[in-house]
């Protein structure tokens, strides 16, 4: 079958993929029909796909989980939190660790009981953790070790409870550990949740300095899941295995990239529930280990960002291995660099290369391709995923521009965000009749490709990791040599790219690379400080409104010229 039959034939034989339109705030969108309506009730939907509860579900280090040894914790979180901490329907709850187990299980368990989970960066300094608490209005906070030393300072101003995970155990009046001792473990709290309440708030940098909360519903996430399950419905119509094939190995991802992101909680974690697949976390990325992971636990699914899949290729052919059990060899939250593809497929024959493009805002849903598509097109970001979303590519004015012609990605479906959190001016404007202008431009070809060619936002994507240039700015024109800055991209060979800044100091003032990020230190997270710097005493370049001129600055910089 082509894509398109498989498509069709799909969700007119399989009861699960069945579609239909349904109204959501006012709009008309194509969304599935029979699938979960919330997140939890993945939960219970993925019971018999993991051996009625009975296979490993959940490994980390040396720890692992059944499944059902993962619902029963995830069902005393939420029996706890209900009955010793009082929170239930609509309570936001912020969640600040590193990738432990412990924060895939309250994630389920927050949303079981009908809150709202915060997801917080754990690269926050307390100065960006304070302003999510304060925007988010969350009042309780699950963090680990480090987290629960930069939360600490802002205990008693924001009146928080925060509650101490894993090493952080003992530093505050609640422990997980202690909560979950005598709590209920045989059933969920019995609470009812319509698909269109809200699920969590991830934070996603914007070109306004502060990151914006982008409200994720029940709706978009699970409608988001089973777009990425149905491809694994259609792939073998479209290219049926050999007769004499072995049977496929049993799904299992490795998780590598944070938790706080959607591309490891969406299409890896919450994918695995009804997909009866396995999850195996990282400690810290580790190329090397990576691959003794995928080597010695039979993994098939690897999703990071480009970073990651060059860095794993590498270590890899230093060990000689191939990693047969890879199916799926996957990036997002970054533009992998065409020259790759080839080497990464030659480098592991049995792995479908593909590559993504979603958003925190579409629950990561979005366009994407895999194998010879791929490689056909090493620089495309691939196909619309079927089958309830819609594209359109506009121009400023909200026109629909000629096929072949640059224009902004523009995006329908279930699994848009709801607003950004306290921010009605910036949802309007990026949300409009239920399409959700992306920011990013693009080409659309006659046989349903696009390719992305620019970001009409200033954001920099250092490894995956989203930079607004006016948050670095702010923290910069805080130093008091500093008159005037301006941050943009730096080309990286290893990050893709990094932040570069070109300040303007006072007369008679000097400033280093070293200082400055000194200075800076406290103030932002490690990986939004800049990495290059040029200063300079006259007045930076400006365009023809008088405004800074970002591209021209960043030209003549990297080009070694006056700015």
């Amino acid at each position: 079958m082509t894509p398109e039959e498989a498509v069709c034939h799909v969700i007119t034989t399989n009861p699960t993929f069945a579609v239909h339109e349904v109204e959501v705030r006012g709009v008309t969108v194509k969304a599935f029909k029979a699938i979960p309506g919330t997140v939890p009730a993945l939960l219970a939907s993925g019971w018999e796909q993991h051996g009625e509860g009975a296979l490993e579900f959940l490994a980390y280090e040396s720890e692992t989980y059944t499944y059902a040894e993962f619902t029963q914790s995830v069902n005393q979180l939420a029996h706890a939190m209900r009955d010793e901490l009082g929170l239930g329907q609509g309570d936001r709850v912020a969640i600040a660790m590193r990738n432990y187990p412990e924060l895939l299980m309250l994630v389920l368990a927050i949303s079981s009981i009908g809150g709202v989970v915060v997801f917080l960066n754990a690269w926050w300094t307390s100065e960006e953790l304070d302003y999510a608490l304060l925007d988010s209005k969350a009042r309780v906070v699950f963090a680990d070790g480090l987290r629960m030393e930069r939360l600490q300072p802002l205990r008693d101003a924001l009146d928080l409870t925060l509650i101490g995970v894993r090493d952080a155990e003992g530093q505050t009046a609640h422990d997980l550990s202690s909560l979950k001792r005598n709590a209920r473990s045989d059933t969920a709290p019995l609470v009812e949740i319509d698909t269109d309440d809200d699920f969590a708030i991830m934070y996603s940098s914007g070109t306004t300095g502060h990151p914006k909360g982008v409200v994720q519903t029940h709706r978009g996430a699970v409608n988001a899941v089973f777009s990425w399950l149905m491809q694994s419905v259609i792939a073998p119509l479209v290219d049926p295995p050999d007769p004499d094939a072995p049977e496929p190995l049993r799904p299992s991802a490795l998780v590598v990239t944070p938790l706080f992101h959607v591309t490891a909680t969406h299409p890896l974690f919450l994918l695995s529930l009804p997909a009866g697949a396995k999850i195996t976390l990282m400690h810290k990325w580790d190329p090397e280990q990576a691959v003794r992971l995928i080597r010695d636990n039979s993994i098939t699914r690897f999703l990071g960002v480009p970073t990651q899949s060059a860095e794993l290729m590498e270590a890899a052919l230093k060990m000689g291995e191939t990693l047969p059990s890879l199916d799926y060899l996957g990036a997002g939250g970054a533009k992998r660099p065409g020259a790759q593809v080839a080497k990464l497929a030659e480098a592991f024959p049995n792995a479908g290369v593909a590559t993504g493009w979603g958003m925190t805002e579409t629950n990561a849903l979005g366009i994407g391709m895999i194998g010879d598509d791929y490689k056909a097109r090493p620089d495309s970001a691939g196909k619309l995923h079927p089958p309830v979303q819609e594209l359109r590519m506009l121009d400023d004015a909200g026109n629909d521009v000629p096929l072949g012609e640059l224009g902004e990605i523009t995006v329908k479906s279930p699994a848009n965000m709801r607003c950004y959190l306290n921010k009605p001016e910036a949802t309007d404007e990026v949300l409009q009749d239920g399409w959700l202008r992306t920011g990013d431009l693009g080409v659309l070809d006659l046989d349903g490709f696009v390719t992305i060619l620019d970001r009409k936002k200033n954001i920099i994507i250092r490894g995956g990791e989203n930079i607004a240039c006016l948050d670095v700015e702010g923290a910069l024109h805080h130093h008091p040599d500093v008159l005037e800055a301006t941050v943009f991209s730096v080309p990286d060979d290893r990050l893709g790219e990094t932040v570069g800044a070109a300040v303007q100091l006072k007369a008679g003032a000097q400033l280093t690379l070293a200082d400055m990020a000194a200075f800076l230190d406290g103030h932002l997270a490690k990986f939004k400080i800049p990495t290059a710097l040029w200063t300079q005493h006259d007045i930076l370049l400006r365009g023809a409104t008088d405004k800074i001129d970002r591209r021209a600055i960043r030209e003549a910089c990297l080009n070694n010229k006056e700015t």
